[in-house]
């Protein structure tokens, strides 16, 4: 299974869009029913977002909904992967949806102070649940940051929480600007050293910098084939000639860098 990096943010009532993001080189696409639409305009991108997804789709399509009354329209599609659900703050909010959707993933987005505070309960509160992320427009609002600085704590959260609870490393929240592609690349690399795993975009000329990002270096992968190595020789914890120590955490993290480079499934969580 190919490691997703990069999610491809869509608004549900411009199809044509959905299509051109379709045809992107993003590993997912995600399908927006909520803040990306006005509100005159929500039950026309749920008639446009059933009527593309009742065939299958050739990447994975997640669709975050606006309402639990989109469940219905949405749960038993062909083309849907996955729902996304908003604003998130309870464990029983993600237990109601999965009893109105068997069978599918849910990514819950934690937005608030409140949902971070729960992000251990929710990311365990039923089997359905795939992944957890932020929200970091709302979360910032919420909290009266002027700034990311305040961010990293919530982030850091996201990320154990997730962790602890067995599910796949957390995508980081979008980057607004769509220009600034050194900003994305630099918040991207600050992320990655959080424990992120891809983020999600809402332009195509982002993901190929979301990418480079978050693929091993060169030197990252050279170095996780010279512990690979050492390891196959000696299965004890021992010392490089560089003077590297190296013991089972650190060939875990090595496996962990090969398999990234190679886009296969991370061997854990």
């Amino acid at each position: 299974m190919t490691i997703p990096l990069t999610w491809l943010y869509a608004p549900g009532d411009r199809p044509e869009v959905v299509r051109k993001a379709l045809a992107t080189e993003a590993d997912i696409v995600i399908i927006d029913l909520e803040d990306a639409v006005a509100q005159g305009r929500k039950p026309y991108a749920l008639d446009a977002t059933v009527e593309l997804l009742s065939s299958p789709q050739p990447v994975p399509v997640h669709v975050r909904i606006n309402s639990p009354h989109d469940i219905e329209a949405l749960a038993d599609l062909p083309g849907l992967t996955a729902l996304r659900i908003p604003k998130v703050a309870y464990a029983t909010d993600i237990q109601q949806i999965a009893a109105r959707a068997p069978g599918v993933p849910l990514y819950a987005l934690l937005e608030s102070a409140l949902a971070v505070e729960h992000a251990y309960a929710i990311a365990t509160a039923h089997d359905a649940v795939a992944g957890i992320a932020l929200g970091e427009a709302d979360l910032r609002a919420d909290l009266g940051l002027r700034g990311d600085a305040g961010l990293d704590w919530p982030r850091t959260r996201t990320v154990m929480a997730a962790r602890a609870a067995g599910l796949a490393p957390p995508t980081q929240s979008i980057f607004p600007d769509i220009v600034d592609l050194d900003g994305l690349f630099a918040s991207c690399s600050h992320g990655r050293s959080l424990g992120f795993l891809g983020r999600a975009a809402i332009h195509p000329r982002q993901l190929p910098v979301i990418e480079r990002a978050y693929r091993p270096t060169r030197e990252e992968v050279e170095a996780a084939e010279e512990i690979m190595k050492a390891a196959a020789a000696d299965a004890g914890a021992m010392a490089l000639p560089d003077g590297r120590f190296v013991d089972a955490a650190v060939v875990a993290t090595a496996q962990r860098t090969l398999a990234l480079a190679r886009r296969e499934e991370l061997p854990f969580p």
